[in-house]
């Protein structure tokens, strides 16, 4: 076993602190992968805080990483020392039912693939995320990153970044669709970046407009108030494409009124209650409601490649491992524009 620094939660209530932790052998199609910076989700967070159910502690959370491989197993094809790649919420899945032989590994029918963090690995122990200096990871599940990508910009495009384009690619953004963003924050900064790559009209739904300059600067061709009413009123009819980021409870009959005749609103989002809807904010002009969830292996790759030629990364701030606690407060708090990275090398 390979005994490696990290830092974990080992409760639902404590702060996460450094401990170390062992990493598996590498077999013959694992590769050792030297993490460079691991991004903050807000999902690590309601993990570590045992949110969404029952949490066996300790834990390292983070499947935002971004790393080197400085060692290859025997058998390994894919990958070879030295290359650059990442590493995103899924580390395998049963590679053999429907989805997965389709390249969905996403949905995986044996319980939605292995986890980052927080998973039975094949080995019977616990998965552990990428708040660490190292990961062994079987070479199918570790993806190419292209080389004009900085570590730092890339590590949140494995979760945040293919959470939103994967819906965006699935519904058609390209030039003549209007794409709107519910949200300028993590996943939504990613999601306008990429609308406006793909050569979409791109508007930014948010409850203010003090984020306003950001989000034209980051692409958006225009930026309105959701607090506003009149906002409702003039974009009725009005968009082809919404992506709800957001993990609060919003007027889905309100949002559907802005989309044309067969327009789709998809969340992303996972509010903790129940939303509903009028049918016939459906129905009467042919529009969807859906909902996505992260990429399979195949599209996360055409994600990376399409930020490589299109220079696109996240807008981050850097922090130590130590900043990890007071980072996650202002998650929280939305204090963050747009991801927090883990410099990985300060766990050394």
């Amino acid at each position: 076993m390979l005994t490696v620094n990290a830092y974990a939660a080992t409760s639902a209530t404590e702060p996460l602190a450094p401990m170390t932790i062992e990493r598996r052998e590498v077999g013959p199609h694992d590769v050792l992968i030297e993490i460079k910076y691991c991004g903050i989700c807000h999902s690590d967070i309601h993990h570590a805080r045992s949110d969404w159910g029952p949490v066996t502690y300790p834990v390292v959370p983070g499947h935002e990483i971004a790393g080197v491989v400085t060692q290859a197993g025997s058998e390994v094809t894919k990958h070879a020392v030295g290359d650059r790649v990442g590493v995103g919420c899924l580390v395998d899945s049963c590679r053999t039912c429907v989805n997965c032989r389709h390249g969905r590994e996403q949905y995986c029918v044996q319980g939605g693939g292995t986890l980052t963090f927080g998973s039975v690995d094949k080995d019977g122990r616990l998965t552990q995320g990428g708040y660490s200096t190292h990961i062994v990871v079987t070479e199918d599940f570790v993806l190419k990153m292209p080389d004009g990508l900085e570590f730092h910009h890339a590590a949140p495009l494995m979760c945040a970044g293919i959470t939103t384009y994967s819906p965006l690619r699935r519904f058609g953004a390209g030039p003549g669709k209007r794409v709107a963003v519910i949200g300028l924050g993590g996943l939504g900064h990613m999601a306008v970046k990429f609308a406006r790559a793909m050569g979409a009209e791109v508007s930014v739904l948010s409850q203010s407009l003090k984020k306003m300059d950001d989000g034209l600067r980051l692409g958006a061709d225009h930026y309105y108030a959701t607090s506003d009413p009149e906002t409702f009123e003039k974009l009725a009819d009005a968009v082809d494409i919404i992506i709800n980021t957001v993990s609060a409870k919003i007027d889905l009959d309100a949002f559907l009124g802005l989309l044309a005749v067969d327009g789709a609103l998809v969340n992303l989002g996972a509010p903790a209650e129940p939303l509903s809807l009028h049918v016939f904010s459906l129905i009467r002009k042919g529009r969807s409601f859906a909902g996505s969830l992260i990429g399979g292996l195949p599209e996360t790759q055409e994600m990376l490649d399409f930020c490589g030629e299109h220079g696109l990364g996240a807008e981050v701030e850097i922090i130590p491992a130590e900043g990890i606690n007071e980072a996650y407060d202002r998650v929280l708090a939305s204090d963050v524009r747009y991801r927090f990275v883990v410099n990985t090398s300060t766990l050394t």
